[in-house]
């Protein structure tokens, strides 16, 4: 099977479960910069976080992939195939950000992006991540989308910034505070 089909030469693409859309669509740019996020993941992981972190980032990838899919589908697609966000998905990072957190100092500032260089690019995915609420939200505004697809990338946002939190614990690294002039 080769790699290129050349169907989207003209700037189209096809949506899961049928359809075709300009590649400048919002349900493409929203399935698009999930994309992104889960590409930092994959950095992030090749920097090297604590064992339970990469474990924990290598299950929200395969989430993202879900998401991916759940975007990428309209909900009156007629397919059986796609994953669907879940409340246990949210329930998962919920339980996750719970339990990084019975780790982690209590946060009274703001803190600035940085640390561990797992942590640094949890950060850089954590803001992808609110782009990407962003754009889900519009597409939410526009189109129906599945129920748990916006709750879980919002989770998901909070999840990314605390497990960079937990990194930075687990490799030793304090966190710079933001100062107000």
């Amino acid at each position: 099977m080769k790699i290129y089909t050349k169907t989207g030469d003209s700037g189209e693409t096809s949506l899961f479960g049928g359809g075709r859309v300009p590649k400048h669509h919002l349900r493409v740019e929203a399935y698009g910069t999930i994309d992104e996020v889960n590409s930092h993941l994959g950095l992030a992981r090749a920097a090297g976080p604590s064992q339970q972190g990469d474990l924990w980032l290598e299950k929200a990838q395969n989430q993202l992939f879900h998401l991916g899919s759940d975007l990428a589908t309209p909900l009156d697609a007629k397919t059986d195939r796609v994953a669907r966000m879940t409340e246990q998905d949210i329930a998962w990072l919920e339980n996750t950000i719970d339990r990084m957190s019975d780790e982690l100092a209590p946060l009274h500032n703001f803190i600035l992006p940085g640390g561990a260089q797992a942590a640094a690019h949890l950060q850089v995915a954590r803001a992808v991540c609110r782009r990407a609420e962003r754009l889900i939200t519009a597409l939410g505004n526009s189109e129906e989308i599945s129920e748990h697809a916006m709750p879980y990338v919002n989770r998901l946002s909070d999840w990314l910034f605390t497990l960079a939190r937990y990194e930075n614990t687990k490799a030793g690294v304090s966190e710079s505070k933001w100062r107000l002039r």
